[in-house]
């Protein structure tokens, strides 16, 4: 439970989590204002913040920067919060103390990142990936890594009950699944599956799939944006719609599917009570903190509607850094964050960080490092067959919570199908386009 430990003691003691090589209170920044900004140097070296948004890393990145600080002359502290990015690093320009490097959502750079962003174009990274975001011309978005979401199982739980090899090739339909799902149901496994309940998983992952699984999901999202979309009578919606019914009919937290703490669906997947969850490989290293019966692996979201997504996870870059370009930001800052980012994506150390500690895909073609975790093989395998479905990249900040709320309406069987449509066609037609 350390990893657990720590988010805790993290989100308990904001203003006293930053961490690094620096010595307290002279480091990067000012550590006495819940992240604090640049100071520019520290004892003769270059000092300054990186803002980490993925909390899962923050152990491993610290220990990490605290090396390579030794090794570099430089003084970097590493921060988390819990906030919403966004709005966190607008706090932090609206008080004047930006961080020198932050990672955000990709939708971010295409919003701070472009007001804020320095180009980082000529950068020898960039000809080592296909996930950097570039916005007019300028390189503005550094990827960190590849992620993917789809449906979650538990090889080695299924065989427990059935006694056979699971392929996940096997499942191609919805029917496939459900049937599959009945069968473990009449092995013994009571209910096979569970949900996750936060609005970002429901909202910002589930959801996102209805608008994302088309040739073209900018052309859709306006015609949401202008009140065109008939959600209700849309084969995509109703398809992923179906594929949720199925999970809430085997779903182990079926008495309260909206007060089921992802610790417990994590613990039940882990430990092989159940044998599928919708969720993303980030999800790693949550499920490895119980006891984990091994073999688990991720597979494209069944439906029965066939087409040219059929057999493929949605994902991509994830995660991106950005360098601060604003007058608070010294030259001398990110000529250091610039050679950090190269660290990061070249070196051997950087590397192993990435593949082998973090248990992260890596977005670089020259990182031959395995993935160490079961869910990033899984993930690397459809990566290499080309199958991945973009992220949609540019909804809005608050759509996830939003739209998550109501899916948790759905999902405790407050509103139904019908409702759930028509509170997403006007979430979407009292919002503004997104520019990108």
């Amino acid at each position: 439970m350390r990893k657990k430990l720590l988010a805790v003691t993290l989100a308990m003691t904001m203003a006293a989590s930053l961490a690094g090589c620096g010595d307290s209170g002279s480091g990067g920044g000012n550590s006495g204002s819940g992240g604090g900004g640049n100071s520019g140097s520290s004892g003769g070296k270059v000092s300054f913040t990186i803002f980490n948004s993925k909390s899962e890393i923050q152990e491993f990145l610290e220990e990490a920067v605290e090396k390579y600080c030794e090794e570099n002359n430089v003084d970097i502290e590493v921060y988390y919060s819990q906030d919403t990015v966004a709005a966190h690093l607008s706090t932090k320009y609206a008080s004047k103390e930006p961080y020198a490097l932050s990672m955000t959502d990709a939708k971010d750079i295409y919003s701070l990142g472009v007001e804020y962003g320095y180009d980082m174009s000529g950068a020898k990274w960039i000809d080592d990936t296909d996930y950097e975001i570039t916005v007019d011309g300028k390189v503005l978005g550094f990827p960190c890594a590849i992620e993917a979401r789809g449906i979650l199982y538990n090889a080695h739980a299924i065989k427990e009950v059935t006694g056979e090899d699971f392929d996940p090739d096997s499942i191609k339909t919805l029917d496939d699944f459900d049937k599959f799902c009945q069968k473990l149901v009449d092995a013994g496994m009571e209910s096979p599956t569970a949900i996750l309940k936060p609005d970002w998983s429901l909202g910002g992952h589930f959801l996102m799939q209805v608008y994302e699984e088309r040739k073209d999901p900018e052309a859709f999202i306006q015609s949401l944006h202008k009140g065109e979309a008939d959600l209700a009578n849309d084969e995509k919606y109703n398809a992923l719609m179906d594929t949720f019914d199925v999970l809430m009919k085997y779903n182990a937290f079926k008495s309260g599917p909206v007060s089921a703490e992802d610790e417990m669906v994590h613990q039940k997947m882990s430990e092989g009570e159940i044998a599928f969850q919708f969720g993303g490989c980030w999800e790693w290293n949550d499920l490895v903190d119980y006891d984990y019966t091994g073999d688990i692996g991720i597979m494209p979201v069944p439906q029965n509607l066939q087409d040219d997504y059929t057999g493929c996870l949605v994902g991509g870059g994830s995660k991106y850094f950005y360098i601060d370009n604003s007058e608070y930001t010294t030259d001398e800052q990110r000529e250091a964050a610039m050679a950090f980012l190269e660290w990061f994506a070249s070196s051997d150390d950087g590397k192993k960080l990435v593949s082998e500690t973090c248990g992260i895909v890596s977005p670089f073609n020259s990182n031959t490092i395995e993935c160490n975790n079961d869910l990033g093989k899984s993930v690397k395998k459809y990566v290499d067959e080309g199958k991945l479905i973009p992220n949609y990249d540019y909804a809005p900040d608050d759509h996830y919570a939003k739209n998550g709320a109501t899916m948790q309406e759905y999902l405790a069987g407050q509103i139904d199908r019908a409702g759930l449509a028509t509170k997403v066609e006007d979430y979407w037609k009292s919002t503004t386009p997104v520019e990108h």
